[in-house]
């Protein structure tokens, strides 16, 4: 589970995937593009998702592209090789913080005051998830998992503000 919610060295885990993307791209010869690592920096400044318009609002003010086609295809290409998610219910993009041998997607824990996303290994609940379908005569292709809830820090902040 990953460590978001919880105190941590956050150089530490941004500096390990940073080290991930850089042993996948030379592992399967891909262009890790001055844009592309830039926006794979910015979303690994905090661990909270953004929206490519925030990305892109970032890279125009570095000088590296204000037209929405620079962050749209630079995100795609970080969610196209498992370095970035995209998390549909916010509509935006995180980081990929975590391992998945598995190739499978994770669970994302979303706090939805500090906007923090948390990887989860999913592959417990997606077998859970493909063998209740099945009962029902449905084959599960893909699922998404994101759970929306308050970290402990937010849920603490407004349980004292009540």
């Amino acid at each position: 589970m990953s460590r978001v919610f919880e105190r941590h060295d956050h150089h530490a885990c941004a500096d390990a995937a940073m080290a991930r993307a850089d042993r996948l791209a030379a592992e399967q010869s891909l262009r890790l593009t001055p844009v592309r690592r830039r926006v794979l920096e910015i979303l690994l400044e905090q661990h909270r998702a953004m929206g490519a318009y925030d990305v892109l609002e970032r890279l125009a003010a570095e000088g590296l592209g204000k037209q929405p086609p620079v962050a749209y295809r630079a995100l795609d290409f970080l969610v196209e090789h498992g370095l970035a998610h995209r998390i549909q219910r916010l509509n935006a993009f995180t980081a990929c913080v975590g391992r998945h041998d598995d190739g499978e997607a994770p669970a994302f824990l979303i706090c939805r005051s500090c906007q923090k996303v948390a990887e989860m290994d999913a592959a417990s609940l997606r077998g859970d998830l493909t063998g209740r379908a099945a009962e029902a005569g449905f084959a599960v292709e893909r699922a998404t998992i994101e759970a929306l809830g308050l970290c402990a820090r937010c849920a603490q902040d407004e349980a004292g503000a009540a």
